[in-house]
């Protein structure tokens, strides 16, 4: 299901916003009338877009954004009548991705909704490459050791490859978890 958290302590703003995220397609939606409730309902039900106010009772909007950035990621769209620099800046680091200023129009959010997704949908796909960059270097590195330990039983470098290769194909495991291996078998 689309679900969208929309957090503010006023219900006729909670009331607009979804109104207008209806418009956009979404079909189902969650509310918070403070931080604290944002924070557990985003991760439980982990919503595609977070809509929320910055001033609300029990926890601010910008201390839930960064609690929700970190534990439940989704775009996250700051509703504001503060528009001050400090503002800004602690949003950035807190997670938000898109700002609007009260009193906002449906084209307005739709515009912020619109570059929060977008925005998300690139850091999520630079995450992950970023991940997978990360577990080939390590993959590399663990094959690197392993075939410096054969190479000190007398193999060559291209020896020692084929061998970890062969011993991952006729055991159905990876390069990498073929090197751990070795690499354990030597301590």
């Amino acid at each position: 299901m689309r679900y969208a958290l929309i957090v503010d302590d006023e219900v006729l703003i909670r009331r607009k916003v979804s109104e207008i995220l209806q418009l956009y397609g979404f079909e189902h939606f969650l509310e918070a009338e403070n931080g604290q409730q944002a924070v557990e309902l985003a991760v439980q039900h982990q919503p595609l877009l977070v809509v929320m106010d910055v001033t609300m009772p029990v926890m601010d909007g910008l201390t839930a954004a960064e609690k929700i950035s970190s534990s439940a990621p989704a775009p996250l769209v700051l509703l504001t009548g503060n528009a001050d620099r400090q503002t800004i800046e602690t949003a950035c680091r807190s997670g938000v991705l898109s700002y609007v200023v009260k009193p906002f129009s449906a084209e307005q959010l739709c515009a912020a909704v619109d570059l929060a997704v977008h925005q998300f949908m690139a850091l999520s796909d630079l995450r992950e490459r970023v991940r997978k960059l990360e577990d080939t270097l390590e993959t590399r590195k663990q094959v690197e050791k392993a075939k410096g330990l054969l190479m000190l039983q007398g193999l060559s470098e291209a020896e020692a490859y084929r061998k970890l290769q062969k011993l991952a194909m006729s055991k159905r495991k990876t390069l990498r978890e073929i090197a751990e291996a070795v690499l354990l078998m030597a301590d």
